[in-house]
């Protein structure tokens, strides 16, 4: 059985000052007209990965802000718990939040708690679900800035890989201790300290970069073939330390990155950043089809695509761990023609895939009848119903 939710719990999150939905292993439905809450519902799910969720969101920008109710006291903090359920073993209690009891000033600690336990770090909770979205900010993805598309990436990375998150994290930790050094203004002094951050950064960042690669190929060999009217995608990956391991063994390729650093001392200290290393890396996208770059398609051909790679995603993954990631869709299903959206139903159904779809008309989903869960959205309110007959 694939892994599913059994029970989530918001409280304080968005618009939800306390709710609880109980669910099956089937696609969950939630339908209710705009603002109604439906988006946070999803945005609270996100959190069970690592990372800042789909919205990307500061920790603080989440609490339950109403304004018709006394200010926020410096202890009340969202939270979300969720029940999962893995293959035949016994559920798991998960659960996150702003942390109320962080130090003064300090308001961006996020804490996890699996069976009650807290957790070292949040790729903990990538070790027991996997999780993919799309919203509708990210039609953009193939058009906008590269970090978008490694995030992405990244995401898809931590169901393979788990201990990926805590590598991207060291590695942009290093990165920001380096950049310090270098813009301070007496880092010719600290040649010692600078080696041993590059040598760091480079250990950590061909292995960020080989994990990436790995799941690549993956999808290269899942995605060529496409889903029925969702078009076949060819991925590869764009970087300089991304073309040396593909030219030579990973060993190699950290110390010819550490020697790049030592290289660019003088000009990153004047940009304040790092010109080398995989937070430069970029994910190319072809449609097969068309023979031409996701980024010079039409608005519906990268939407497809976009979709493609998430179900390639989704059948790679059951094949490598015998079980497929939870899918968030927002508003995705309503911008799908019949044929296109019937496929995606299949498609999800047949991954065994838990999906989230979010929509404003129930009748949009009607095809999926009692293979999938309806909840109505109201407000913050969760309803749910017994079939996808109007509301």
């Amino acid at each position: 059985m694939a892994a599913h939710l059994t029970r989530i719990a918001l409280a304080e999150f968005r618009c939800y000052r306390e709710v609880v939905l109980e669910i099956d292993a089937r696609p969950v439905v939630l339908a209710g007209p705009n603002g109604a809450g439906k988006t946070n519902l999803l945005e609270a799910i996100s959190f069970l990965a690592p990372g800042r969720g789909l919205r990307r969101a500061k920790l603080t920008e989440i609490e339950r802000r109403p304004v018709d109710e006394p200010a926020r006291t410096a202890s009340t903090a969202w939270a979300v718990a969720a029940r999962l359920m893995s293959g035949a073993g016994p559920e798991t209690e998960i659960g996150t939040g702003r942390d109320p009891a962080a130090a003064e000033g300090v308001s961006e600690r996020r804490v996890v708690k699996i069976d009650g336990a807290f957790q070292k770090s949040q790729s903990a909770l990538a070790e027991r679900l996997a999780l993919v979205w799309l919203t509708p900010q990210m039609d953009r993805l193939f058009l906008d800035g590269a970090g978008d598309r490694r995030r992405f990436l990244d995401r898809l990375v931590y169901g393979f890989d788990p201990a990926h998150a805590s590598r991207v994290s060291a590695y942009e930790q290093a990165m920001r201790e380096r950049a310090r050094l270098l813009t301070n203004g007496a880092w010719s002094g600290q040649g010692a300290w600078l080696d041993g951050l590059e040598a760091q950064m480079a250990e950590l960042g061909v292995a960020v970069a080989a994990a990436r690669r790995d799941l690549v190929a993956r999808l290269r060999a899942a995605a060529a073939d496409g889903f029925g009217p969702f078009p076949g995608a060819a991925l590869a990956l764009m970087g300089i330390v991304d073309d040396a391991l593909a030219a030579m063994p990973a060993l190699a390729a950290e110390d010819s990155l550490k020697a790049r650093l030592a290289e660019t001392r003088g000009l990153d200290a004047q940009s304040g950043g790092a010109s080398v290393g995989p937070h430069k890396s970029d994910l190319a996208v072809t449609h097969l089809g068309r023979g031409r770059r996701a980024a010079d398609c039409s608005t519906g051909e990268q939407k497809a695509l976009l979709l493609a790679i998430v179900l390639a995603y989704a059948r790679a993954l059951t094949e490598a761990r015998g079980h497929a990631p939870l899918i968030l869709l927002d508003e995705v299903a309503a911008h799908l023609d019949r044929a296109r959206r019937r496929a995606l139903f299949e498609a999800i159904l047949a991954t065994g895939a838990q999906a989230w779809l979010t929509g404003t008309d129930l009748e949009t989903f009607a095809e999926l009848g009692d293979a999938a869960r309806f909840v109505a959205v109201e407000e913050g309110r969760l309803r749910p119903l017994a079939s996808a007959s109007p509301m």
